[in-house]
């Protein structure tokens, strides 16, 4: 880049930053606690939660169904279990501190804590099963597990000694919780980080058992934030409703940014429709943090429930983690307004793509641009750009690449660009398209299918609510495609699967027509959202 580029990328990197208030005005002493802070911690969540507690410390930082608490109490608590966590374990350098927990403070505070530490946070998938959670547990050399009390069956299945400790209880008496660990402690201030926290998120896949993708500090670096403010009108002080699980990597970006900005973060350990709704009602709401498919649940609610809560406070809804139905979100955004932004990314990748309102009202199947900072390629299997329209391997660079799984290896690098996993292509607008997982692709007859592109035909029939199509062995074809779908209230689940095989043999080709359309009551998914196909291959192999 040359000087002048140079200095307007800074120009451009400064303004964004303050209009978004991510440089919070302070005193000179303010300032100088900011960056002994930035020095000690590094760019890591334990650095945004101290700045926020200095420059905002009576601001309410984190309400849950508990209650709430400030930016200064909640320094101060994460502080002391800091302490409680490196006594626990003997100022074991390198701690790993495994979480299995919904969202909450205790979520928080762990996370918080173990970052002080310069510890690695495992992140835990909450639908694990008790050989997955022991397998990845042992795999990552957890020194201590922190769950919510409704996981203890699972957290059974853990071979060896090391510390427990409850995040959550809904019905029974833990030996150690986070609260009582933290109200209890004399131990003061916590002992230096023995180097820069790490993040350990465990990939998406629905089946088998996920890879630890490692980075460290938060959820990028400064310049990918300064993309995400520039793109999404994300304020400092904004009132912030997290629907997505923290877990997730869209859950902690929520997490982590709010804390940037010194955000009201509220949540519950749960997700529900119409208390999200609620709480967006009651907290005078301006940024709403979910999934898309809480989005579609929201608009699934009858018309004269969601009547019922006021959220004209809303500026933002931010989704990410699949592709939005357009009927919800127009259906949305007529009735709340053009405040809905897509952001397209991967635990490897960071944000690789946003679409904003504009772009999902005209092309709402696209996953936008990338926003400034990430560039995208597309490429063949050879490695060479392909033309435009035409599908190819999403690349990306920027400066939220992860730094490698755990398990050893990393995902393809080309010329700086990483690979995401998943094919796509781009229009003349440069506008990003997804057509599904690379891994995902059917070949059936010798012709190649990405689901996605089936999927997303199958959902603009005013019938089907949602839809899933996958590859089934077939000994004539070598696959066959399946679809299953689930149906509005009221629609003919006998003559719906041929006109959804009609709108498909009309609208593309030949061998996309699912051979067989099965009508179930909903698709199966992971707390992320992500449909379970596994489970849905295992249903069509069985019938």
């Amino acid at each position: 880049m040359s000087p002048l580029g140079t200095a307007r990328h800074v120009c451009w990197l400064i303004g964004t930053l303050i209009r978004a208030g991510l440089l919070p005005l302070m005193s000179p002493l303010g300032y100088l606690r900011a960056g002994h802070a930035a020095r000690r911690y590094g760019l890591s969540p334990a650095t945004t939660f101290a700045v926020a507690a200095i420059s905002a410390p009576r601001h309410a930082a984190i309400i849950d169904a508990e209650g709430s608490s400030t930016w200064g109490d909640f320094d101060n608590r994460s502080s002391r279990l800091a302490a409680e966590l490196a006594s626990m374990t003997l100022h074991r350098p390198n701690l790993t501190v495994a979480l299995m927990a919904r969202n909450s403070r205790p979520f928080a505070e762990v996370i918080v804590a173990t970052a002080k530490l310069g510890g690695r946070i495992l992140l835990l998938n909450t639908g694990f099963s008790g050989p997955q959670l022991a397998e990845v547990v042992e795999r990552e050399g957890a020194d201590v597990v922190v769950f919510d009390e409704e996981f203890r069956p699972v957290i059974e299945h853990l071979q060896g000694a090391r510390p427990l400790v409850v995040a959550c209880r809904d019905y029974a008496e833990g030996d150690r919780t986070v609260t009582a660990l933290i109200d209890n402690s004399t131990l003061g201030a916590p002992p230096p980080p023995y180097g820069p926290a790490k993040i350990v998120v465990l990939t998406s896949g629905t089946s088998g058992t996920p890879k630890g993708a490692e980075r460290s500090g938060g959820s990028g670096g400064i310049g990918a934030i300064a993309g995400l403010f520039d793109r999404i009108p994300l304020r400092h002080h904004d009132i912030m409703v997290i629907g997505a699980p923290m877990f997730h990597a869209w859950g902690l970006a929520g997490l982590t940014i709010g804390s940037s900005l010194a955000c009201t973060i509220v949540t519950r350990r749960r997700f529900d429709p119409e208390e999200t709704l609620r709480l967006v009602a009651e907290h005078r709401a301006t940024v709403l943090w979910l999934v898309p498919v809480m989005l579609e649940r929201i608009m699934a609610l009858p018309d004269e429930v969601r009547r019922r809560y006021g959220v004209s406070s809303l500026r933002v809804v931010a989704l990410s983690g699949s592709a939005v139905r357009a009927d919800a979100v127009h259906r949305f955004m007529d009735d709340y307004g053009d405040i809905v932004y897509n952001n397209y990314s991967s635990t490897e990748v960071g944000w690789a793509a946003i679409a904003t309102p504009s772009d999902l009202r005209e092309a709402p199947a696209t996953a936008g641009c990338p926003p400034r900072g990430t560039e995208l390629r597309i490429l063949d299997d050879n490695g060479n750009p392909v033309n435009e329209g035409k599908a190819g391997r999403i690349f990306v660079r920027n400066d939220t690449l992860f730094d490698g799984y755990t398990g050893g290896g990393r995902k393809q690098v080309v010329e700086g660009f990483m690979e995401t996993g998943d094919v796509g292509h781009l229009d003349a607008k440069g506008r990003l398209y997804v057509d599904g997982r690379s891994d995902d692709m059917i070949v059936s007859g010798g012709e190649n299918v990405y689901p996605a592109e089936v999927e997303r035909l199958l959902g603009t029939h005013p019938a089907v609510i949602e839809a899933a199509v996958l590859g089934v062995s077939d000994e004539q074809y070598g696959q066959r495609l399946a679809a299953f779908v689930a149906l509005a209230e009221g629609a003919d689940p006998d003559t719906v699967p041929d006109e959804l095989r009609n709108l498909v043999r009309d609208k593309l080709a030949r061998h996309k027509v699912p051979r067989s359309v099965v009508v179930i009551d909903q698709l199966p998914r992971n707390a992320a959202g992500k449909v379970l196909k596994r489970e849905l291959l295992e249903r069509a192999v069985d019938g």
